[in-house]
């Protein structure tokens, strides 16, 4: 999407980037909570630009300032359309085009200079970005900025997806949501052996017995201060604010419970266990988690398929029970995907415009 790999993003004045990697429910809202502790550390609620990025091609030619601008409105727009909003800051189209216009054009560019604009309103030497689904751009943004880091986060996957299949934002089967685990887990695996110096890797399961040894951890490699206060989640504001909004952020006001640890035993059958188990092998063993199965189950493209089926009918489900059971949080996550919708229906029906208004050469010769 950038046009030149060896061009990048200007440095000067703006905070160091940092990407939270590789796959969502690893506990990154309990690290990225207590990190905005830090003065000079600011992280807001991610703008999950993965949703967005296959629209991207209907804007046509980013070269044209036009079509990048729009791109900047509705990147903008998307963050408004978000669940919980960036304290504090109103970014304005006009400030970001101005700023990028002359950098290589990318969303990626757009996305990230919204939040280095915002971190600098609120005055901090490094910004992250908690989109951990991003890290299948991460070679586009290693391109784009010299000085990217990445925050690798592990976490045991039978725990990891037992949480996934809980949430709406992925599929509601543990084969599919284990694919998809150790397709992110291969990318930032890749990434912390060819950029070792760009990537901290650390285990959830070690924070969760030792919060101040890993927190001074990411804090030496992002090179800010270690906070005292970063140990009491409860006294955060942003904690106590998101608590309501979701089922799936109620425990982000307390201490990590290590006895949540395990809590995937009690949730998942010893099927699902040896599913996981199989296709995760290689990982758990890397990483240092103990199989409790044989772990020999044959993955068959059969099972994937209709895995695929069973999982649509469940996320529709998912769907009707969170409007009945949590109206407030499926208002604000619909309200995020019509927005999405209502961008494309838009940029198709402008792109269906231009096509009538500027016949082809065959038409023309007819």
């Amino acid at each position: 999407m950038v046009d030149n790999q060896h061009n990048q993003v200007q440095t000067s004045n703006r905070p160091k980037p940092i990407l939270m990697i590789p796959i969502r429910r690893c506990g990154s809202h309990a690290l990225r909570l207590r990190l905005n502790f830090s003065p000079e550390f600011y992280s807001p609620y991610p703008l999950h630009i993965v949703d967005f990025m296959p629209l991207v091609e209907l804007y046509g030619d980013l070269s044209n300032d036009q079509a990048y601008f729009q791109l900047v409105i509705d990147l903008i727009g998307l963050q408004n359309a978000t669940m919980v909003k960036w304290d504090d800051v109103a970014l304005d189209p006009v400030c970001v085009f101005e700023a990028i216009k002359d950098q290589p054009r990318s969303p990626h560019v757009i996305a990230w200079e919204m939040l280095f604009q915002a971190g600098q309103k609120h005055n901090v030497k490094v910004v992250m970005d908690k989109s951990l689904d991003n890290v299948h751009y991460a070679a586009e943004l290693v391109s784009l900025f010299d000085d990217i880091l990445f925050l690798n986060v592990v976490r045991d996957p039978r725990a990891q997806i037992n949480s996934i299949n809980r949430a709406i934002i992925h599929d509601f089967d543990t084969l599919l949501n284990t694919l998809t685990w150790v397709k992110a887990q291969d990318v930032a695996k890749a990434l912390a052996e060819k950029y070792p110096e760009k990537v901290l890797t650390i285990r959830y399961e070690d924070f969760l017995a030792n919060q101040a040894g890993i927190l001074h951890k990411i804090c030496d490699f992002f090179g800010i201060e270690f906070s005292e206060s970063m140990l009491d989640v409860s006294s955060s504001q942003e904690a106590n604010n998101i608590s309501v909004l979701s089922a799936l952020w109620q425990t982000n006001t307390s201490a990590p419970i290590t006895a949540y640890i395990d809590k995937f035993k009690k949730s998942l059958g010893t099927e699902e266990i040896e599913i996981i188990e199989t296709i995760a092998s290689e990982y758990m063993h890397y990483y240092g988690y103990e199989k409790m199965t044989k772990a020999a189950v044959n993955i068959t493209d059969e099972m994937i398929e209709g895995a695929k089926k069973r999982s649509e009918l469940k996320k529709q489900q998912a769907w009707i029970d969170l409007k009945a059971n949590d109206p407030r949080d499926y208002q604000l996550r619909k309200f995020r995907a019509d927005y999405i919708n209502m961008v494309k229906d838009r940029l198709l029906r402008d792109k269906l415009e231009v096509n009538i208004h500027s016949p082809s050469k065959n038409q023309k010769a007819a």
